[in-house]
C-alpha cells in the first residue's frame, strides 16, 4: 500500500510542476472535440449574412473563440486542479483523460 501511495504522490508532484501544460493540453483536447459544435453554432448565427462576409467573419469568430478559450480557460483549470492534494491529483487527471478518451471515441 505504501508503494501505491508513494507512486501517487510522485506522479502528482510531477503533474503539479507541469500543471499549466497539462491544463493547456486539456483545453486543446476539448476544443478539438467540441470545435465542430461551436463552428455549427456560429454558422447557424451567421447564416443570413452574404457569403463574401460570412466566411471571413466565421474564421474571425472561430479564431477569437478558440484563442479566448485557450487563454482564459487554462488558468481556471490550473486553479481547479491545484486544489487537489498529492494523493488525489494523479487519479483525477487519469479519470479526466479517460473521460476525454471516451467522449472522443463516441464522436
Amino acid at each position: 500500500m505504501d508503494l501505491i501511495l508513494d507512486l501517487l504522490a510522485t506522479v502528482s508532484r510531477w503533474s503539479r510542476s507541469n500543471l499549466s501544460e497539462i491544463a493547456l493540453a486539456l483545453v486543446g483536447c476539448l476544443l478539438v472535440l467540441f470545435g465542430s459544435d461551436f463552428k455549427g453554432w456560429v454558422e447557424q448565427r451567421l447564416g443570413s449574412i452574404a457569403g463574401a462576409l460570412r466566411v471571413p467573419l466565421m474564421a474571425l469568430l472561430c479564431l477569437i473563440g478558440s484563442g479566448a478559450a485557450l487563454i482564459y480557460a487554462t488558468p481556471w483549470i490550473v486553479k481547479g486542479l491545484g486544489q487537489f492534494n498529492n494523493y488525489s491529483l494523479a487519479p483525477v487527471l487519469l479519470v479526466v483523460l479517460v473521460l476525454i478518451g471516451v467522449v472522443a471515441d463516441r464522436r
